[in-house]
């Protein structure tokens, strides 16, 4: 991580840490101990504390510790409205992102759908999330937890002799209060190349 990154990273970190412990561990939510604020995020352990990001048992010095300092610093006490799903490009003032979006969190699973197909339970298992049992369309999907309250509901078509795989990601209704639209984007993003990671054995 760039200085530039790092100091950003920082100054999250200072103002989620302007609340108190407990008010903090509520909002992840997070478990507090003497060393930190223990969650997940990403799909691994992450230990949050006042000076620092480790994110499977390693510095996060890259862009996950970022996301994971601005989640920390903007994250409200409020439930989460997974009954109410929304693409990216519903969400208000998301446009700028759409390409972005579609590219980097969606277009990057696409290659790899059958094998994602083969290890669902897994990959609902590393992110805290679920296989949903009866998705409003394709052949199946998967709720996984990149940030306790930040799901990410995925939808995917498998590729057959008309039509090839294809990937669809939502969101709660309202998860931008948990974070900005390009911070959303970049979550989904990483969240992508998790999953990639994880099916592909790395």
């Amino acid at each position: 991580m760039s200085q530039n990154y790092l100091h950003i990273r920082n100054d999250y970190l200072k103002q989620a840490w302007a609340r108190s412990p407990a008010v903090l561990s509520a909002c992840l939510p997070a478990e507090y101990q003497h060393t930190g604020l223990y969650f997940q995020a990403f799909g691994e352990d992450c230990l949050l504390s006042a000076e620092d990001i480790i994110l499977a048992g390693v510095l996060a010095t890259g862009p996950e510790g970022l996301l994971i300092a601005l989640y920390a610093s903007m994250v409200p006490d409020r439930p989460v409205q997974l009954d109410s799903l929304k693409s990216f490009k519903e969400l208000p003032n998301s446009m700028p992102y759409q390409g972005a979006f579609a590219a980097n969190a969606e277009q990057i699973l696409v290659p790899w759908v059958s094998a994602i197909s083969k290890q669902q339970e897994r990959l609902a298992a590393a992110f805290s999330g679920q296989v949903n049992a009866a998705p409003p369309s394709g052949d199946f999907s998967l709720t996984l937890y990149p940030f306790p309250r930040i799901p990410l509901y995925y939808i995917f078509h498998l590729p057959d002799e008309e039509f090839p795989a294809s990937v669809t990601c939502l969101f709660a209704a309202n998860a931008p209060d948990f974070m900005p639209l390009d911070g959303l984007a970049d979550v989904a993003e990483y969240t992508g190349k998790r999953i990639i990671a994880l099916v592909a054995g790395r």
